[in-house]
């Protein structure tokens, strides 16, 4: 959202700046999993017991922070060989890590070449899984994450409109949101695959400006491929990989009275979208050199999303599940899962919502209440590496967001 804008003397080339300020307030009935002090709340954190069999985690807290505070510019330039060019940039105060909270980090950074019915898009944007224009409208910094797809990559975008009909083509890298594996999150396990995260899309809308409606349905497939490691425990060359595939359905309905959003995904080792899953070992080859196959680990998420289009006050609820559906083959005895969450056999999430508008400020409260159904993985019990022995944990959490918008 913009509101100055400076113009050079060439028309052709022009800069808006935008964006907000925002403060949340927020109380935690428990302890939670959670980044930047809480502030990404991902689920409650599983109990840890002290000698006396007491939950350390079961302990509320509290937090006020500023950081979602962001800036943008958007950025208008004379053609590129008779072809529309325009950029953006987007930075906020959220930090690179805890350690660098306050900190101002990179979001969105990219040109977009323009041409009839075709745009080419190169830089950092949204994964093409996290759908800009159908997302969860809630109050908090998660975005419905981690029932939504929640990652912003370096890419090359194409989207090829015909009609109703929307093409996206997609290669992608990572950065900030990147896969887990033997040395933690890094970007290595997919460099070195030398292959990019592959995305295709299909979008179709339907508008009817005299009823004042747009529909919109879509799905899509991503491919992606990492290598954990170039060399074996026992000091061998290896390059084993853990593939994966993940399909996405999603829909919006934008009514008079109300707009109402949904999304599938049904996933492989799709912790680098803030998920819940990882990889496993399914078979020892070589056990001489430490030679392994892997397979990755299935996770299934739904979301929905609704509420009303009052301008002044707005009532909205957004809805959550996702399940560990295990491995896609068995796992190898003794061993473990690589990956996030991968102790959680499934979460879910209720989040009414109120928001009042006035100018340029908004009042938001949101009440998030998030199960968590922890186990323990145990490959003998469970080849799949599902968790058994499952216990359920829940938080609840009250918030406050008070905006400006510049």
């Amino acid at each position: 959202m913009s509101i100055s804008a400076r113009e050079t003397d060439n028309s052709d080339f022009g800069i808006k700046i935008g964006g907000f300020i925002k403060n949340d307030f927020f109380y935690d009935s428990r302890q939670t999993v959670a980044a930047r002090e809480g502030h990404f709340l991902l689920w409650p954190a599983r109990p840890s017991l002290d000698a006396e069999n007491k939950d350390i985690n079961e302990a509320s807290s509290f937090n006020f922070l500023s950081i979602q505070t962001r800036l943008n510019a958007s950025i208008s330039a004379p053609d590129f060989f008779g072809v529309k060019t325009s950029g953006h940039i987007e930075g906020a105060f959220f930090g690179h890590s805890n350690a660098d909270i306050n900190g101002f980090r990179l979001r969105h950074a990219y040109v977009k070449f323009d041409r009839e019915n075709s745009e080419l898009l190169f830089g950092q944007f949204w994964n093409p899984l996290f759908v800009s224009s159908s997302f969860p409208d809630v109050v908090s910094f998660n975005t419905g994450c981690p029932f939504q797809p929640f990652s912003r990559n370096p890419q090359i975008r194409l989207t090829q409109t015909l009609g109703n009909v929307k093409i996206v083509a997609a290669a992608l890298s990572q950065r900030d949101f990147a896969n887990i594996g033997p040395a933690g999150t890094s970007s290595a396990y997919l460099r070195n695959s030398s292959m990019p995260d592959l995305h295709a899309q299909i979008h179709y809308t339907h508008t009817d400006p005299g009823a004042g409606t747009q529909f919109t349905i879509g799905g899509g497939t991503a491919y992606k491929k990492i290598v954990p490691e170039l060399v074996t425990a026992q000091g061998y060359k290896t390059d084993a990989y853990v593939a994966g595939i993940t399909y996405m359905g999603f829909a919006r309905a934008g009514l008079r009275l109300f707009t109402v959003k949904a999304q599938y995904l049904l996933g492989q080792n799709v912790n680098d979208l803030l998920m819940i899953g990882g990889y496993g070992i399914s078979r020892v080859t070589d056990p001489l050199r430490g030679a392994v196959e892997y397979a990755p680990v299935r996770t299934s998420s739904y979301w929905l999303d609704m509420h009303s289009n009052g301008q002044t006050v707005q009532f909205g609820v957004f809805l959550g599940l996702s399940e560990n559906l295990g491995a896609t083959d068995n796992l190898v005895e003794g061993t473990g899962i690589t990956g996030f969450g991968t102790d959680i056999k499934s979460l879910y999430r209720v989040a009414p919502r109120i928001v009042f508008n006035s100018g340029k400020a908004r009042i938001a409260v949101e009440c998030e209440y998030t199960g968590a159904n922890f186990g323990t993985v145990n490959i003998s019990e469970n080849r799949r590496g599902i968790p058994v022995n499952i216990e359920e944990v829940s938080n609840f959490r009250l918030l406050l967001g008070v905006y400006l918008f510049l």
